[in-house]
This record gives structure tokens, sequence and C-alpha cells, in this order.
């Protein structure tokens, strides 16, 4: 935030020194502020594009392979050996470019370039737009796209790469630092690049080994990449309809000090609640999704499938509202269309099948005993 607003002031400022100089006229400067707006927005979306090609060409040279590329909610997606077009968005991030690890070595995986990557080409086309600025600047319109490409690569270099904890997900600094801390951190972030490029292939965790699901113990699920390996065997278990078992696994991993980010926190309480829902319905476990900040993550998240799907059983199992989940449902359905992981996207599906099953076995009972 801090760099932001410093850079929206530098630019601000600078663009008024300008104008001063230039002795234009009020109608000159709001046309020019114009411009350095736009100009910002898509310096912002270059670089984005720049960053996660970034990510792309060093992960290449360190022996990743492709497995999808990014940018706000456009992306391509490799699907037997072809690559196709699909619509998917992640809260907390502008742009991802998932790769296949290469083989472990005595344990040691290449990460420092990989997660380097986009920093490094962010500060590359810094220098280089910086340059062709500084060639045009007779020619305003040149000089302040250049200058804001610049600007805005140097913004993102600084922003993925001093180490940051954010709310959501930790940047590419922070990762570098995490990853080195131990071996098992290092073989944690193997394991989520293996398990994501696995994904991406159609195959379910389910038929991926089972030591891969083993849930850390407490001191080790404070290191950031071993945490996550307990919301992967939460979600092997969502996937394999072990509600109450994952149920308790939530509670548990939300009880404890860990360092498990945002995104993760706000993913496992959706499925805390769907598992609720199968079971008892507790009221004081039902409130949790109407709590401020789990309503603002699942606000953030609209799109994502397992949030509708929530939201779907909610309305259904919760509210007894068929109106609510019928257009939830026709919502679910236009996004499983267009959604990049077809395996995830299945498993999706069978969970808000089971909840209308539910729902039809309650109205059923219900049915029953008043002809009874």
């Amino acid at each position: 935030m801090i760099l932001s607003v410093a850079a929206g002031g530098a630019a601000g400022y600078g663009l008024a020194a300008f104008a001063d100089l230039s002795g234009a006229e009020t109608g000159e400067f709001l046309f020019m502020m114009a411009g350095l707006i736009i100009s910002i927005y898509i310096g912002s979306f270059l670089q984005t594009v720049i960053h996660e090609g970034g990510h792309l060409i060093f992960g290449l040279l360190s022996g990743y392979r492709f497995c999808s590329f990014r940018v706000g909610s456009f992306m391509w997606i490799q699907k037997g050996g072809k690559i196709v077009f699909r619509r998917f968005s992640l809260a907390g991030t502008g742009g991802q470019c998932l790769m296949g690890p290469p083989d472990l070595t005595d344990g040691k995986v290449p990460y420092i370039l990989y997660n380097l990557g986009g920093v490094l080409m962010n500060l590359i086309s810094a220098a280089i737009f910086f340059g062709i600025a500084l060639l045009f600047r007779e020619n305003f319109a040149v000089l302040v796209f250049f200058a804001a490409a610049a600007a805005m690569g140097l913004l993102l270099a600084l922003m993925n790469g001093i180490p940051l904890k954010l709310a959501m997900v930790n940047n590419d600094g922070q990762n570098i630092i995490d990853i080195g801390k131990s071996s098992r951190e290092m073989y944690s972030f193997w394991l989520q690049m293996k398990i994501a490029e696995l994904q991406a292939e159609g195959e379910r965790l389910k038929d991926m080994p089972q030591e891969w699901f083993e849930v850390p113990n407490d001191e080790e699920m404070k290191g950031s990449m071993t945490s996550v390996r307990a919301v992967s065997a939460s979600n092997r278990l969502m996937e394999e309809h072990r509600f109450q078992e994952n149920a308790r696994l939530i509670d548990h991993i939300l009880s404890i000090d860990s360092a498990i980010p945002g995104i993760y926190r706000g993913l496992l309480i959706c499925d805390r609640i769907y598992c609720e829902l199968t079971g008892e319905k507790s009221p004081e476990i039902l409130a949790k999704w109407t709590e401020k900040d789990q309503q603002k993550v699942m606000k953030q998240m609209k799109n994502y499938l397992s949030v509708i799907r929530t939201q779907y059983a909610y309305a259904l199992l919760a509210e007894n509202d068929c109106e609510k989940a019928g257009k939830l449902k026709k919502l679910f359905e236009k996004n499983l269309r267009t959604y990049p992981y077809e395996a995830d996207g299945q498993i999706e599906k069978e969970l808000v099948e089971t909840a209308e099953e539910i729902w039809n076995a309650g109205r059923k009972e219900i049915s029953d005993g008043q002809d009874n």
C-alpha cells in the first residue's frame, strides 16, 4: 500500500510539474492526466504479463514443465498435449504461472530462479522502458506510456521481491525464504507443484500416493509450505466424501498457530460449512458463514466452484430456499463449463449432487411423516 501510494503521488507530482513547465491549460492538463491513468493501467497489465512470463522462462531454464499461464482471469492450460484457453481467477493474485517440477535430487529441487523469475523480468523490462522513455522525451504520449510501464515494472518487482506475508497469499520473495528454511519446506514446495501438475492433467487426489497427504504435526505446520500439505489432506477427504473426518481435521487446523495463507483458511471454512450441512447443522458452526471476514473472502472468490457449491448447499439445506438454490446451481453450471481443472470440476459437481440427495431425503422423510 505504501509503495502504491508513493508511486501514485510521484506520478501526480511529476505530471503537475510537467504541466506547469509547459504552460498547459486546465483542459490540456486533464487530457494529460487521463493519458497518465490509461498508461498506468496498460503498463500494469503489461508488467503482469512480463512477470508471469519471467516465471515461465526461468522455470523452463530450471527444468520445470509448463502447466498453465494466467493473467487476471485469462488462462491458458495444457491438456492432452494441447494448450487451451479457459477463464479462471484466484483472489490475491494478478496472475499465475504453474509448472511441473523436476524430480528431486538428494531431496532438493531448483527453486530460486523459478520464484525470482518474475521479479527479474520486471526489473529488466523497467530498465528498457525507462531508456525508451528518455529517447522519446520530446514526445509526451510516448514518454508517459513508457515511463508508466517502467514505474509499474519497478513497483511490481518491489512488491514481489521484498519478502511479504500478505493477507491472502505470500509473495515470491517470502516463498524463496520459506522454501530455503529446511529440507521439509523444500519437499513441501515440490509436493505442491507436483500435485498441481497432476491435477492439471486431470488426475484426482485420491489416485495420488497416500503418503503425499499425511497431515503434518502442529509444529511442522508453522512452516508456510508444509502447512499447505494439511490443506491438501483436507481436500482429499472432501473428495472422498469423508465429511465428518474432514470437519474434525479442519477444526484442528484452524485452532492451532499455523502459517496457512488467508486464501486457504477461507476455503477451509467454506468446506467446513459444507461438512456441517451434511451432518448436524450446528448453528454455531453455520454462523461462521455469515461472518464479515468470511463473506469478504467469498466475495473475492465468488466464481470459485467450491464457494458456489457451498453457497448452493447452504441455500438448500440451511435456508430451505429452493429459488435461491436454483439460481446458484445455474451459476455453478456456467462456471463449470469454463473451469480449467476437469477432475476438480467433476468432484465439485458430485458435491452439489450430494447436497441435493440430502435435501431430497429430508423432504421424503417429512412427507412420509405427514402420511403416517
